[in-house]
């Protein structure tokens, strides 16, 4: 092949790209929501970025650690979510009703990423970071309830347990929601009740 020809294809496909983990990141999640995960594909993500073909490697070494990335990336931004909702000062209805609809919100706005955060979850061999930032969102619920409980707002028992009941009553809504049963407004105030509810009860009295 002439060199001119080589030249001018490494030209429009360069190894190098200013801030390509960030753009691989964005095209990755894009491709996540459009095909799902099993479609996610390195050669096609550097044909996207209009980079060499190998230069995604110098960020994830394969597509199992673009995913892993892409599970750290959605624990981050569920865990700034939260951070921003949480107000420890308020009562603990609304608190815990204000942190469902945070969660909800990201729930029906990155479905596919929830998804993948789930299957990820229990990985054993998920690295230290990515298990620093699951138990800083999906610990933080748990937290709260046992902070409540010292305080003797909720009923004693394993913290653990009260947290399995309460994240599945607001999963199952946000379920309902992503799927178009519910509505976005009427999934926040499902949860909303979901919160009420669990903590006064359904018998009358």
């Amino acid at each position: 092949m002439h060199r001119d020809t080589l030249a001018g294809m490494s030209a429009s496909r360069p190894y190098h790209h200013g801030n390509l983990r960030a753009v691989l990141l964005e095209s990755a999640e894009r491709a996540l929501r459009e095909k799902g995960a099993d479609a996610l594909s390195l050669r096609e993500l550097a044909r996207d970025a209009n980079v060499s073909p190998r230069a995604p490697v110098r960020h994830f070494k394969d597509k199992q650690a673009l995913l892993n990335a892409l599970v750290l990336m959605g624990y981050e931004r569920l865990g700034h979510a939260l951070q921003a909702a949480d107000d420890r000062d308020a009562p603990l209805e609304l608190r815990l009703a204000t942190l469902a609809q945070a969660y909800l919100g990201f729930a029906v706005d990155n479905s596919e990423l929830l998804e993948l955060m789930y299957a990820r979850k229990h990985d054993p061999d998920a690295s230290e970071q990515m298990t620093a930032a699951i138990d800083r969102t999906m610990g933080g619920l748990r937290r709260v309830i046992t902070e409540a409980q010292k305080r003797g707002e909720i009923i004693e028992g394993d913290p653990e347990r009260l947290t399995l009941v309460v994240a599945a009553g607001l999963h199952g809504v946000a379920a309902l929601t992503v799927n178009g049963a519910l509505t976005r407004q009427a999934g926040m105030d499902g949860a909303r009740d979901v919160v009420h509810h669990l903590l006064r009860g359904l018998t009358p009295g």
